[in-house]
């Protein structure tokens, strides 16, 4: 991510700067058109992914599709069945997910539990330095979407667990692994640069940069050198044409839950369990392309 990060640093003040400008309705707005764009798209071409990560065995197209919308049915079932569970467990997917995004390259011999424990932990202290900033505005879609009311998350206590947990398992790899340590600093101004995002930015504002400029941009970028060897815009117009229909798939079924459910509150439920629902395979089948690049990397 470092010849990236800069860009990602730039997007990052831009948007805050922006954000003295835009009203908070048009902060929602145009943090979903991006959430809409690269968010979306970044997750659309799972399904050519797949066909190259299951090299071993060759299964027909409409088989991994079969599989694939049978996970997003069962995601997003599991939140209308018993919301809270499936709420959590897109949580913490979600964290090990975006940790594992932004530490792709950590590795330790022999230490792989280590290194899925950090990214976790990374990914979900995150998580809960955006909920701390806005804690009223995540209490309610919670309530939204659970039906049950929190007087107290007890967020800055998950905070400092989590903060506690990080710079323990952040000292073990700091001690294994060279490259980490000089990674450490530079990533230190990293979760300053989110403090800052989050504590000035709106809960969907300061989402949405985070989501774009942190996650889903160096998502793709990852993805056009895992798919053709090397990320530039002429690769990236095929990606783009291959995941354009699932793309616009996606879209047009928000649009019709939003035609459908605009004015009541079951909307925000249920756009959020659409999302998390395409959430869980996106983050398996990531999960299995990293693993490939690593073997890659040991054979050569």
């Amino acid at each position: 991510m470092s010849r990236y990060s800069n860009f990602a640093i730039v997007a990052s003040f831009l948007g805050l700067w922006i954000n003295s400008f835009f009203t908070s309705e048009l902060q929602i707005f145009v943090g979903f058109i991006l959430i809409f764009s690269f968010g979306i798209l970044h997750g659309a071409n799972d399904l050519l992914l797949i066909k190259h990560v299951n090299t071993k065995k060759e299964l027909p197209f409409m088989t991994i599709l079969y599989y694939y919308v049978l996970l997003i049915s069962f995601g997003a079932a599991l939140f209308f069945i018993v919301p809270w569970l499936a709420l959590l467990l897109f949580i913490m997917v979600s964290g090990y997910h975006f940790g594992e995004q932004h530490w792709e390259d950590l590795k330790i011999n022999n230490s792989n539990l280590v290194i899925v424990l950090f990214q976790f932990c990374y990914g979900l202290l995150i998580l809960v330095l955006l909920f701390t900033f806005h804690i009223e505005e995540v209490k309610k879609i919670i309530y939204q979407i659970t039906r049950i009311s929190f007087k107290d998350l007890h967020i800055p206590l998950i905070l400092i667990c989590l903060s506690i947990s990080l710079f323990i398992l952040g000292t073990y790899i700091f001690l294994k692994n060279a490259t980490f340590k000089k990674q450490i600093l530079i990533n230190i101004f990293y979760l300053l640069v989110f403090i800052i995002l989050f504590k000035t930015a709106s809960l969907i504002w300061g989402f949405a940069i985070y989501f774009i400029f942190w996650h889903s941009i160096p998502s793709i970028l990852g993805q056009l050198k895992f798919l053709y060897g090397e990320s530039n815009f002429t690769n990236f117009k095929t990606y783009f044409l291959k995941a354009f229909v699932y793309w616009i798939v996606s879209l047009v079924g928000i649009g019709i839950l939003y035609l459908f459910f605009k004015d009541k509150q079951v909307f925000d439920a249920l756009f959020f369990s659409f999302l998390a629902a395409i959430t869980f395979p996106h983050a398996l089948v990531i999960m299995k392309m990293f693993n490939q690049n690593r073997l890659h990397k040991k054979t050569e």
